[in-house]
């Protein structure tokens, strides 16, 4: 047996707690795949930098939630539409306000960038696209034509087409010179989700909810590939940079396409959830998901993933099949001419004109009253050494995020196995359990991923035995110790604590005899009386708390668990409680919050996690009622029942303000503990002022 290290092909890089309420949108920089945009249903936009925990600006002035955002090309520029129409645009290294745009009658679903001019796109529910000339601050050009919400928008990279996805299920293509539709593609048969064009042919890719990935040819308008994705709904597609294959996102699945003809060259499984965007940058693929408040960053490792080939008979081979395609793609399809300056006045004029005669074009001229919603906004920055560590002024000789960033680094899982498949191209590598290296050899049959077998670290020094390259009969012993435990016992384990299993183990290294079956034997017994007084003991008291529930009495039940000094009938009992939220009473409060301050500083995960539960749900129902009973005016007479309110009030506030210190400094905890804390301090805000 020989103890290895894989490489894995994608992982989870870190979770944030990106907003004090719900995540309703979010997008990645394309440019550098560095830079993320969050909006939330607390009406913010703020931009977070790739790997790094907190957030570097907050962007305020919506007054209703915030549904799509999109950086410019340079990522200089942020512009997001919220629920009740309106757009606002920011420039992110003055970190101000630029514009307040306001036209639509619904929510903003989709926006983009024109690639090369002061221009920008938006689409609605209200099945409306509108064209903004963000310099005279106002709508040039509307477009008609859709009957349901307009959810994603592209223009090509030349900025003479537009295209847009409906829930409609149709892809529509918009002529910007002409101001006039030019094509429908009506084969998807559910929502269309996402659009995209190629980088450099005249081909357009389409993910829908019909769990399909279609392409269309854009010089004769026609469908020339459909592959389904078996996981679920289509949520973000993207072409690689060189234009050979087509990167597809679904439920925790990541597929690579080619075309010409359809063929599907690897699977990746990816643990994201609902993916909402992808980016690349240094060959890895950065995708982010949203649940809650949370957000989650990946990253995939393309250069571990099979992007040429072909599919015969479901497997991916690495002689390609003949096909009009070259290795990247590229076929006798016309390319973009991307021209050298931006939009010109003669094009805009032309579209003016288009728009008096065309039936599907409505001109909008621009409006002047939206002087008081710019002042209104704001750019908050919270992180003033990320913020010019990033954004440096243009005349800067250099910029962050730089062209050429490094990198983030694979995690490495140890496995144990009699031979390890490596697979770094075509080539495969084996080790045995000899430790000779035989290869390199080719193979014509595809090397599967099989994921490592984790096998959690011993409390002593493991010791590893390999072969030297040099001298291979010579067998070299390193000693490596396991990492400090970090005081948390995990809820899910998968060993006994307090139990060490190298007790049951030969020390053959040392020339030591094996342990016999007697002796064994008593180590297992070693404490198992005292676990069953302690289980019996447990039995007895949630016996006792069932009783007086059987009354109907939850906080006469709570009591008593308390009173009996043990946390784990306290745990049970409020895990209980928290599964109906119409339990909590004020009464319950006053009695639990010394035990929750316990619970959030025990070495038990579940017990931690069941105290944070609680302590949310008591700050979302309770903390208006004790905010406004507290700061009330006195009463005139005697109202009985309000004075012991206040009472209850005042003990509860007294004791969430001790927790609030707790919660403070837990937060500063990395990982998924300190993310559950980030958010209640979120909660907790008014108790540090």
């Amino acid at each position: 047996m020989a103890l290895t290290n894989t490489i894995i092909t994608s992982w989870k890089l870190q979770e944030i707690v990106a907003h004090s309420s719900n995540v309703s949108s979010l997008v990645l920089g394309k440019a550098s795949g560095r830079l993320l945009a969050t909006g939330g249903e607390d009406c913010r936009v703020n931009i977070w930098a790739v790997s790094k925990p907190n957030c570097i600006m907050s962007l305020t002035g919506h007054t209703s939630p915030v549904e799509c955002i999109q950086f410019n090309s340079s990522e200089e520029r942020v512009v997001a539409g919220s629920q009740s129409g309106s757009l606002r645009l920011w420039d992110l290294e003055a970190a101000k306000i630029l514009r307040t745009l306001m036209g639509h009658k619904a929510s903003v679903c989709s926006l983009d960038f024109h690639p090369m001019g002061e221009y920008l796109a938006s689409g609605s529910v209200d099945s409306n696209i509108k064209l903004w000339d963000v310099r005279r601050k106002g709508c040039v050009f509307r477009y008609k034509g859709h009957t349901q919400a307009v959810r994603c928008l592209a223009f090509s990279p030349d900025g003479k087409w537009l295209a847009s996805a409906s829930d409609d299920s149709t892809v529509k293509l918009w002529d910007l010179i002409a101001g006039k539709m030019i094509t429908e593609f009506t084969s998807h048969t559910s929502a269309v989700n996402v659009v995209q064009f190629h980088p450099n042919e005249y081909l357009l890719a389409s993910g829908s909810a019909d769990r399909t990935v279609k392409l269309w040819d854009l010089e004769k308008f026609n469908m020339i590939g459909s592959s389904e994705c078996e996981t679920g709904v289509v949520r973000s597609i993207l072409f690689n940079p060189d234009g050979s294959c087509l990167y597809s996102g679904s439920e925790n699945t990541l597929r690579v396409y080619g075309w010409e003809p359809d063929r599907c060259f690897d699977v990746v499984h990816v643990g994201w959830g609902k993916v909402s965007d992808l980016a690349i940058s240094n060959n890895q693929m950065i995708a982010v998901s949203y649940s809650q408040n949370n957000v989650s960053w990946y990253v995939v490792d393309l250069n571990r993933v099979k992007k040429s080939g072909s599919v015969i008979q479901g497997l991916i081979q690495d002689k390609p099949i003949p096909a009009p395609t070259s290795a990247l793609g590229s076929t006798l399809r016309r390319n973009y001419e991307r021209p050298t300056t931006s939009c010109t006045g003669q094009e805009m004029k032309q579209s003016s004109e288009a728009d008096r005669r065309s039936p599907e074009g409505e001109r909008r001229s621009p409006s002047s009253e939206d002087e008081k919603e710019d002042k209104e906004s704001s750019a908050e920055i919270t992180n003033p050494e990320d913020y010019k560590e990033i954004f440096q002024p243009r005349s800067a000789i250099s910029r962050t995020p730089p062209k050429r960033t490094e990198p983030f680094a694979a995690p490495l899982e140890h496995s144990f196995s009699e031979s390890v498949l490596e697979k770094p191209g075509p080539a495969v590598k084996i080790v045995t359990p000899a430790g000779q290296l035989k290869g390199p050899i080719t193979s014509s049959t595809p090397v599967q991923r099989v994921e490592p077998t984790v096998i959690a670290a011993a409390p002593h020094p493991v010791a590893v035995v390999t072969t030297s390259v040099t001298s291979p009969s010579r067998p070299v012993v390193t000693t490596t110790k396991p990492k400090p435990s970090t005081g948390i016992i995990l809820s899910t384990r998968n060993e006994p604590i307090g139990l060490n299993a190298g007790d049951f183990l030969s020390v053959t290294l040392s020339g030591s005899s094996v342990m016999g079956d007697e002796e064994a034997l008593a180590q297992i017994r070693k404490g198992h009386d005292t676990m069953c007084v302690m289980l019996t003991s447990r039995y007895k008291n949630l016996d006792t708390v069932r009783s007086v529930w059987a009354s109907g009495d939850v906080k006469t039940s709570l009591d008593s668990a308390v009173s009996m000094n043990d946390l784990s009938i306290v745990v049970d009992v409020l895990n209980i409680i928290n599964l109906k939220p119409s339990l909590w009473k004020l009464d319950l409060c006053t009695s639990i919050l010394t035990q929750i301050e316990e619970l959030l500083q025990s070495k038990y995960e579940s017990y931690v996690q069941t105290g944070c539960i609680s302590l949310k749900l008591i700050l979302k129902r309770f903390w208006p009622l004790i905010s406004d009973t507290l700061t009330a005016p006195p009463s005139v007479g005697v109202d009985i029942t309000r004075e012991e309110r206040h009472q209850k009030c005042k003990a509860c506030y007294k004791q969430l303000k001790n927790l609030s210190n707790v919660v403070k400094n837990r937060a500063e905890q990395v990982g998924r503990h300190g993310s559950t804390f980030k958010e209640l301090q979120l909660l907790m805000a008014p108790l540090y002022y």
